[in-house]
């Protein structure tokens, strides 16, 4: 899967979802400090899917008239430890395999998942 981790999805995660087969640009080296919109152009432009922990790509999927990245994966679950989010990331993420063109929410115990046309 090709995925776009935000700058805030740590190293471990991003290796962990690597060392799986996925396809993982990281914003952290690719570019640091750019916008969230440039974040969702970028993901937009590379057809990746956006896997974050930042609320503001919801309100940038349903607000703006920017191009929306191939899906959003945005995480609710608690930020224990690098090593419990990369088991979790990895988990969630590969439980499924309908995460493009959807707006969905990870929490602890449900997922919540929105085509990203309807928004």
């Amino acid at each position: 899967m090709r995925l776009l981790a935000n700058e805030n999805i740590p190293l471990n995660a991003v290796r962990a979802l690597r060392d799986c087969g996925h396809d993982v640009l990281w914003i952290r080296e690719k570019s640091p400090g750019i916008t969230d919109i440039e974040v969702m152009e970028l993901g937009h432009r590379e057809k990746r899917i956006l896997v974050t922990f930042d609320k503001d790509f919801g309100e940038l999927a349903f607000s703006t008239k920017q191009p929306p990245v191939s899906g959003i994966i945005l995480f609710r679950i608690p930020t224990i430890s690098s090593t419990y989010i990369a088991k979790a990331l990895v988990k969630v993420i590969e439980s499924r395999d309908d995460w493009e063109g959807h707006f969905s929410v990870v929490e602890e115990d449900r997922i919540r998942i929105r085509p990203l046309t309807s928004l």
